[in-house]
C-alpha cells in the first residue's frame, strides 16, 4: 500500500476537483454503508457535484467504486519499486517493503477508510478482491521472496520461506488491520505522523532479526536436508 490520498486536504482549483471530491466522498460513503447502500444522489450530494459528474468521470457507480477502491493506494508499481533493486541490501529492501505499509497511515483517516472498504469487498464481494490479490498483494509477496532468496543464497523457494514472507508481510499489514487495537493498548505509538518513521526502523530491525532467525535455522540444518 503507497500512499493515499487526505480526505481532509482541500481539493485542487482546476478540472480534477470536481473528480477528486467524488473520490473523497466515495472513500467514506462506501466504508461506511457499502456499494449497494450508497446512491449516485448521495455520492453527488457529498461531493458538491452534478449527478452527471459520476458518468462523466467514472463511467457510473461501479466505476466510482472501482476508482476509490484502487487509486487511494497508489499502483502496485509504486509500491514494488521500493524494494525491486537487486542490488539495495537486505536492510533497504526491508525498509522499502514497509515503507508501502506505513506512508498511507500518515495520511490519517484515509488509510482508516481504505482498510474498512476492504473489509467490506471481503465481506460484500464485487470481484475487486481478487484483482487485488492477483495484480497487487502477490506480486508484492512474490517480490520479498525474490529478496529473500537472494540474501539467504538459496536456488529455490521452499515451504519455510513462504513462511518467511507472509510472516515479514504481517507486521505490515497488522500496522492497518489492527490499528484500533493498537491505538487501544498502547496509545501514543501511532499519534502523529513522525510516529510512524520510527515504526519503520523498528520493522526493518525486527524483519532483519527474524530473516536471521531463518538464516541460524538453516544453516543448523544437516547439509544433506538443506534446500
Amino acid at each position: 500500500m503507497s500512499a493515499a490520498f487526505d480526505p481532509s486536504r482541500h481539493p485542487r482549483i482546476d478540472g480534477e476537483a470536481s473528480r477528486e471530491r467524488l473520490l473523497q466522498a466515495g472513500l467514506r460513503l462506501f466504508a461506511q454503508q457499502g456499494f449497494s447502500k450508497t446512491s449516485t444522489r448521495e455520492l453527488a450530494e457529498v461531493a458538491s457535484v452534478n449527478v452527471a459528474a459520476i458518468s462523466y468521470y467514472f463511467g457510473d457507480k461501479a466505476g466510482l467504486y472501482r476508482a476509490v477502491s484502487l487509486e487511494p493506494l497508489g499502483s502496485p508499481e509504486d509500491d514494488l519499486a521500493r524494494y525491486r533493486d537487486p542490488a539495495l541490501s537486505l536492510a533497504q529492501a526491508l525498509r522499502g517493503f514497509y515503507q508501502g505499509f506505513l506512508e498511507p497511515l500518515k495520511q490519517g483517516d484515509a488509510a482508516r477508510l481504505c482498510m474498512k472498504l476492504h473489509f467490506r469487498e471481503m465481506l460484500e464481494p464485487t470481484g475487486l478482491w481478487d484483482e487485488k490479490l492477483a495484480c497487487g498483494i502477490k506480486p508484492m509477496h512474490d517480490q520479498l521472496l525474490d529478496v529473500l532468496q537472494r540474501d539467504l543464497g538459496l536456488s529455490a523457494v521452499d515451504d519455510d520461506l513462504q513462511r518467511l514472507a507472509v510472516c515479514l508481510a504481517g507486521l505490515g499489514v497488522h500496522m492497518h488491520v489492527g490499528r484500533d487495537v493498537i491505538d487501544e493498548v498502547a496509545p501514543g505509538l501511532t499519534g502523529d505522523p513522525a510516529a510512524f518513521d520510527i515504526w519503520a526502523d523498528r520493522l526493518v530491525m525486527f524483519g532483519l532479526a527474524m530473516v536471521d532467525a531463518e538464516r541460524r535455522r538453516r544453516s543448523a540444518r544437516p547439509a544433506e536436508t538443506r534446500r
